[in-house]
């Protein structure tokens, strides 16, 4: 009898044609593990449940898979026929049709605990402690044979070599990895001190990074006196590794160039400062030079005594005004003097018995006499010009 030797894509071929026909279209429980749209606009997906996975599409479905909202970890029921790719001899599921039927049970008990330690406070903005601008040390948590570590070693080695690096080994996956962690965080904060502290690791699945929606490990990040950055997964994945770390950053390698931009800003702000101090310390050299040359050029350098002179000769013409003030001061109060005595011998008694007149006194008190209320009889003296003449009154006029 002649042997029959098949082709690979007959075989494949042949089990298409038994399973597409063998199987009418029927509706499919799981939970979404994985969850990929294409540009394409197809979907592509792996469904779940306890002990098994199985490979499914929904073709042109991204717009009615972003309205439902669905995500790693929902529950659904799909509804499509059991097909085969021929071309790497597999078999999928083939989606026609979605309703949901819950969050999942990852997703809910992440969407408890986020809640419950959100009211305890753990995710405060007041609590989160500030990443230094300029690490000197850097202690990362992560896988030490990951694609997340040679990411961020890659970057700053090329770049900033000169960083210390400190490696706690961890796994980033499966049962106990968020002990461990935690373990490398309080390792840190107790036996080798560092500026901050970086948790890291690649993307994956929500099972693949459910250690890090550990409520221990969010405990021990939340009492860290270090700073925490949380570098875990995609930018479209978050954790509660995120919510309570002190920054959360998209990528392992966001963290790495977190670190470099901002030594590179202080490094730039120390070149403009340093620009600026230059000129500044040139226009300041300027401004001296300036007023060297203008005191060199100055006559007190020059002839040190002409300033000796010119003050005495300012108190040469001082003296010579206050002398002639004085002078002249003197002069006005001499023709005063003068003027006053001439007044005073005009109004002098001389003066008036020189013109003329007499001055009449009674002839006992020699007081003069300034009326006519005079007794008859009284005996009174006339000054003259020359001698005097004792009169008596007879007779008085008013």
């Amino acid at each position: 009898m002649e042997e029959i030797i098949w082709k690979i894509s007959d075989v494949n071929s042949t089990v298409r044609q038994i399973i597409e026909g063998g199987l009418a279209p029927f509706w499919l429980e799981g939970e979404i593990g994985t969850l990929t749209i294409h540009r394409s606009g197809h979907v592509y997906f792996i469904l779940k449940d306890k002990k098994s996975q199985i490979r499914a599409v929904f073709w042109r479905g991204a717009d009615f898979v972003r309205r439902m909202c669905l995500v790693t970890g929902s529950k659904i029921e799909a509804f499509g026929q059991l097909t085969v790719y021929e071309t790497r001899g597999e078999y999928q599921f083939s989606i026609t049709n979605i309703r949901p039927i819950g969050l999942g049970d990852l997703q809910r008990k992440f969407e408890e605990l986020k809640t419950k330690l959100s009211s305890e406070g753990l995710f405060d903005e007041n609590k989160k402690k500030p990443i230094p601008v300029l690490p000197r040390s850097i202690g990362i948590v992560t896988s030490s044979s990951g694609a997340a570590i040679r990411d961020f070693l890659n970057i700053i080695n090329r770049r900033f070599p000169n960083i210390h690096i400190r490696i706690y080994p961890a796994p980033v996956q499966g049962k106990g990895a968020e002990l461990k962690v935690a373990k490398g965080v309080r390792f840190f904060n107790q036996h080798s001190p560092v500026d901050v502290i970086v948790i890291t690791r690649g993307g994956g699945s929500m099972e693949d990074l459910w250690p890090f929606n550990s409520e221990t490990l969010a405990r021990t990040i939340s009492e860290s006196n270090i700073p925490v950055i949380s570098a875990v997964g995609h930018e479209i994945d978050f954790t509660i590794c995120d919510f309570v770390s002190d920054m959360r950053v998209p990528t392992p390698s966001s963290a790495a160039e977190l670190v470099i931009g901002r030594q590179q800003e202080l490094q730039q702000n120390i070149k403009d400062l340093k620009r600026r101090l230059r000129s500044t310390l040139e226009l300041y050299k300027e401004r001296l030079k300036r007023r060297y040359e203008k005191a060199a050029n100055s006559y007190v350098f020059k002839d040190p005594t002409r300033i000796i002179n010119e003050r005495q000769q300012y108190v040469d013409e001082l003296y010579t005004k206050i002398y002639h003030s004085l002078e002249l001061k003197f002069e006005r109060e001499k023709s005063r003097f003068t003027s006053l005595l001439g007044k005073l011998k005009t109004m002098s008694p001389d003066s008036v018995l020189k013109r003329g007149y007499s001055i009449i006194t009674l002839k006992d008190t020699k007081k003069v006499i300034t009326n006519a209320n005079i007794l008859p009889g009284t005996e009174v003296n006339a000054i003259l010009k020359e001698g005097t003449l004792d009169l008596v009154v007879i007779k008085t006029k008013n």
